[in-house]
C-alpha cells in the first residue's frame, strides 16, 4: 500500500483509514472535574493542590493568566487574587477516570488507559457495528463524555498511535481533529519534529543538524538513514509517521512494573525529624501495599527528600533478599533516611522508589534465610492487607505513623479536605466511602 520512498507532492495512499486509532486527552483534568462537580466554578480561574501549597492543576482560565504547575500557591495568588484554590480530591478524579474509560469501551473493547486522563481506542472494523464512519464514531465518543461527565476532551483520530497523539494536541482545549492516511503528506508538513512523541530534545537537536525540522522531513528520509541516526526507536517512529502501525494498544491491566514509587508533599514544610520520617514510612507502606496487590517483590529501594527550595537528595541500596514485607523493608528505608536527613532543614516532600522487581508468586529460600521469620512477616502482611480492604487503606499501620497525627503543622492543614471527604453519605466513614461523587447541581 505504501511506497518505500514517500513523495511530499502526492498522497502516499488513497485509503483513508487502513486503521483507525483515537487518542483522547482530557483538558486540565483535575480542575475540569471540579468545575463539572460545581458548575459555579465554570469560567473562573481554578487550581487544585491547595493541600500541598503548590499548583497541581490549573484550569484554562488560570493558565490564560500565566498560572501553571508546579507554581507556589503564594505566587499564583499574587497573579490572581480571585483565584479559586481547592484541595486535590484524587478519589473523585479516579472515579471520573474510570467512568470515562467505561464510556470509551461502549464504542470498542480495545481501549488502552495510558494514564488517568488520557488513553487510546482502536476503532478499526467498528464501522460495521455502529453503522457509521470512523469520524462519526469518534465524535459520538467525545459527545458522550461531555454529556455524561461534563468534561471536555481533545480527541484526535488517525491511523497509528503516534499520529493520533499528535493529532489530538492539534486543537486544545475541546478539540476534535481527524487526519486520514491520504492527507498525511500535507498534515505532517506543519508538525514540528519536537511534537513527535518519542523524539526528545537531544534527538530533535540532532535532526536539525541534518535539516530535519518537521515530521514530514523525517518521514521523507530513507529508512536506513533513520536507523543509522536514531536506531530502532527512530525506525519505529518513521513507520508510524508514514501511517504504518507499529505500536499496538496495551489493553490489559498493567502488572509488569519495572519500578513502583510513592511520594508525598506536605504543607507547610517541616524540619521535624519524627514527622518527616513518618511521612517516608507511610510512603513505604503505600508502595508495598501496591506491590503485594500485583504479587511482586522488590530487591532495591531508593529514598529521596525534597527541601523547601525544591532541591532534592536521594540514596539507594539493595535489600539482602527480595521481599514484599513492609516491616522488613521499612528498616532499610529508615537507615537510608538517616543518611540524607539534615537537621534544621525544612523538607516539603518524601519519596520512595522500589526497583529490581520480580514475581512474588513462588518463594525460594537460600540456606541462610530465616524461613520462620519470613513466613511470620508474610502472615503479618496478609493481616494488614485484609484489614485495609475491610476498613480502608492504612487502617492498620506501623507505629511510626502516629507522628503524622501528632504534628501541629500538619494538623493546621487538615481543614483543607476535599468536599467529598467532608460531605459523607449515610453509612460512610472517613476511610470508607462508596464510589459516587457528589455534584453541586440544582435538580
Amino acid at each position: 500500500m505504501y511506497e518505500n520512498t514517500a513523495d511530499a507532492s502526492r498522497p502516499w495512499t488513497l485509503v483513508s483509514f487502513p486503521n483507525a486509532v483515537v487518542h483522547v486527552d482530557c483538558n486540565a483534568f483535575f480542575t475540569s472535574v471540579e468545575q463539572a462537580l460545581d458548575p459555579s466554578l465554570k469560567g473562573k480561574p481554578v487550581i487544585t493542590g491547595k493541600e500541598r501549597g503548590i499548583v497541581a492543576c490549573a484550569s484554562y482560565e488560570a493558565k490564560a493568566l500565566g498560572i501553571k504547575r508546579p507554581m507556589r500557591l503564594w505566587d499564583a495568588r499574587k497573579i490572581c487574587p480571585q483565584l479559586v484554590c481547592l484541595p486535590s480530591d484524587y478519589e473523585t478524579y479516579s472515579l471520573y477516570s474510570k467512568r470515562m474509560f467505561e464510556i470509551l469501551r461502549r464504542f470498542t473493547p480495545a481501549v488502552e488507559e495510558s494514564s488517568m486522563d488520557e488513553g487510546f481506542a482502536n476503532l478499526t472494523g467498528m464501522r460495521r457495528v455502529h453503522h457509521k464512519g470512523y469520524a462519526e464514531i469518534a465524535w459520538d465518543m467525545k459527545s458522550a463524555i461531555q454529556r455524561e461527565l461534563g468534561l471536555t476532551v481533545s480527541l484526535g483520530l488517525g491511523v497509528t498511535k503516534t499520529l493520533a497523539k499528535i493529532i489530538s494536541a492539534e486543537k486544545k482545549p475541546d478539540g476534535f481533529t481527524v487526519v486520514r492516511a491520504r492527507e498525511l503528506h500535507t498534515y505532517l508538513a506543519g508538525v514540528a519534529a519536537g511534537r513527535v512523541c518519542g523524539l526528545g530534545p537531544n534527538s530533535v537537536a540532532l535532526l536539525k543538524k541534518y535539516g530535519v525540522h518537521t515530521a514530514l522531513d523525517y518521514a521523507l528520509r530513507p529508512e536506513a538513514w533513520t536507523k543509522k541516526l536514531l536506531g530502532k526507536t527512530g525506525v519505529e517512529l518513521w513507520h508510524e509517521l508514514r501511517g504504518e502501525w507499529v505500536y499496538p494498544l496495551v489493553t490489559e491491566e498493567k502488572h509488569d512494573y519495572g519500578s513502583i514509587s510513592k511520594c508525598k508533599t506536605f504543607t507547610p514544610p517541616s524540619s521535624d525529624k519524627n514527622f518527616v520520617r513518618a511521612q517516608l514510612v507511610r510512603n513505604i507502606e503505600s508502595a508495598f501495599i501496591k506491590m503485594r496487590r500485583h504479587k511482586l517483590r522488590a530487591r532495591g529501594m531508593a529514598v529521596f527528600l525534597r527541601e523547601k527550595d525544591f532541591s532534592s537528595e536521594g540514596v539507594e541500596a539493595l535489600l539482602d533478599r527480595s521481599t514484599s514485607s513492609t516491616i522488613e523493608a521499612a528498616r532499610l528505608g529508615v537507615q537510608l533516611f538517616e543518611k540524607i536527613f539534615r537537621p534544621n532543614t525544612a523538607y516539603r516532600l518524601t519519596g520512595i522508589a522500589l526497583f529490581k522487581l520480580e514475581s512474588g508468586q513462588h518463594s525460594q529460600y537460600s540456606l541462610f534465610d530465616d524461613v520462620p521469620r519470613i513466613e511470620s512477616l508474610k502472615a503479618v502482611d496478609k493481616v494488614i492487607d485484609e484489614a485495609n480492604r475491610h476498613y480502608g487503606k492504612h487502617s492498620l499501620r506501623l507505629g511510626t505513623g502516629l507522628w503524622l497525627a501528632a504534628h501541629a503543622q500538619h494538623l493546621s492543614e487538615r481543614g483543607d479536605l476535599p468536599e467529598r471527604k467532608k460531605q459523607l453519605l449515610p453509612g460512610e466513614t472517613a476511610r470508607r466511602r462508596i464510589g459516587i461523587p457528589v455534584w453541586k447541581i440544582k435538580v
